[in-house]
């Protein structure tokens, strides 16, 4: 059984999306660190790479199931009504999002 210095949530640790890693503040001057590749494989433990000091990550178990928001192609872009206008126009929309499931 592990012993946790602490249980942080997900929400206060930094994200820096070139590593897509999540970090923390350690007590020793380095940070934890935890992957989101970790955290879709249901991992919830950040470790610090200068001590043993390991932090419980606490965030929505439905991560591991993460979607990807994608931009589709705008409507006026798709769009071929012919002299009808184009509904997302009426309606004022400016984009939709779509939401992908990770394979």
């Amino acid at each position: 059984m592990a012993v946790f210095h602490d249980e942080v949530e997900i929400e206060d640790f930094e994200y820096d999306e070139e590593t897509e890693t999540y970090s923390y503040p350690c007590p020793c001057g380095d940070r934890f660190l935890i992957t989101r590749e970790d955290l879709e494989n249901g991992e919830d433990v950040a470790t610090c790479p200068s001590c043993s000091l390991i932090l419980r990550v606490i965030y929505d178990q439905h991560l591991k199931d993460l979607k990807t928001v994608v931009d589709i192609p705008s409507r006026k872009e798709l769009w071929d009504g012919g002299d009808r206008e184009d509904p997302v126009e009426m309606l004022g929309t400016s984009a939709l999002k779509l939401v992908k499931p990770v394979e």
